[in-house]
């Protein structure tokens, strides 16, 4: 097996674990993946579901029965757009925002592994990342019809990284 063909099988593990780890959590908060999901892109912002769905690459009828589930059981409202009264946004509700920080506070498993590096390492495994993804155009065109990206995932994941961070550091108890 060449560089190349381990590094992207490598990938592929650490993805394989993430999703797993991400709907043990999920299913903790008695929420499916994409419930969990939907719920940490409207805590960033409110969002419309054919914008959700965009994200999600599924078709917005498919969004409707994730948020009629949410709604049901008080963790989401549909918010009128005054500029446009067939759309709503999606929003959390309180509990819904409960919700989102015990998830959130569920999903160390991401920066776990993180530990086994350095600080320089860490930067440096960053970097290269960043590279990557400035490198693949292929999703340059679906963020430019939605017009964002999973913010909310990132920002987690970016949270956990900078804990990661103090803790190696020595500032976080």
């Amino acid at each position: 097996m060449n560089v190349t063909s381990e590094v992207v099988s490598l990938m592929g593990e650490i993805a394989l674990r993430y999703n797993r780890r991400y709907e043990e959590a999920a299913v903790r908060h008695r929420l499916t993946a994409l419930q969990a999901k939907a719920l940490m892109l409207v805590a960033a912002e409110p969002l419309p579901m054919r914008r959700i769905a965009g994200l999600f690459n599924c078709d917005p009828s498919n969004i409707t029965g994730i948020v009629d589930r949410l709604e049901k059981r008080g963790l989401v409202r549909r918010d009128p757009v005054p500029a446009d009264r067939r759309v709503r946004h999606i929003a959390l509700t309180e509990e819904g925002r409960r919700i989102v920080e015990e998830l959130r506070g569920s999903l160390g498993f991401a920066a776990a592994p993180l530990g086994a590096l350095t600080a320089p390492e860490r930067t440096q495994l960053r970097d290269l990342l960043k590279r990557m993804l400035a490198a693949d155009t292929a999703d340059t065109a679906d963020t430019a019809d939605t017009g964002t990206t999973d913010t909310a995932q990132i920002a987690d994941t970016a949270g956990m990284i900078e804990a990661a961070d103090a803790e190696a550091a020595g500032q976080v108890g």
